[in-house]
């Protein structure tokens, strides 16, 4: 008998502690089949149409690699270097570790694209320089000296120009 109080008294608070989550209060205008679902949906902004997927609602411009001359310019010129890191959609370029045969000193170039725009200040680079002596024990440090970024950020700039105005041309 008590095993059965006991019994009794354990399924009842299980079944309390499940049932506490049955209280929700339904929204009185919630739509019941699919179709007023499905059109709540897409007012809310929440759902697809065909028409915004043809591209008849909204505003939404997707822009390719392949279309800023910013980004190719900045390929073009930096074909010549190993890369590490290309992501269009964040804005960095990030060249490996460079240097001219046997030498101690070593290069990195960090390209962050702040805007699509062919202005100088559309584009930061970081420059690390990295020197090593003949222990293999390397010292990196940010370059202080703004000729190497002054002369990539001026010839980035002079072939996106040429880019844009021959993209220009075509259409």
């Amino acid at each position: 008998m008590k095993n059965f109080k006991i019994l009794m008294i354990s399924v009842f608070m299980v079944s309390a502690f499940l049932l506490t989550g049955c209280n929700k209060e339904m929204d009185p205008n919630r739509p019941i089949g699919a179709e007023g679902k499905r059109k709540k949906n897409i007012e809310e902004g929440r759902g697809a149409s065909i028409g915004s997927l043809l591209g008849k609602v909204g505003g939404t411009n997707y822009e390719f690699s392949s279309s800023n001359p910013m980004w190719r310019a900045s390929l073009e010129t930096l074909d010549f270097l190993p890369l590490t890191t290309v992501d269009y959609s964040g804005g960095v370029i990030i060249t490996d570790w460079y240097s001219e045969s046997g030498d101690n000193e070593s290069i990195k170039l960090t390209l962050r694209f702040l805007s699509n725009e062919i202005r100088s200040d559309s584009l930061k680079i970081i420059i690390h320089k990295k020197k090593c002596n003949d222990n293999s024990n390397c010292v990196t440090a940010i370059s202080k000296s703004d000729l190497i970024k002054n002369e990539l950020r001026s010839t980035i700039l002079r072939k996106a120009a040429l880019l844009e105005k021959s993209d220009k041309e075509k259409k």
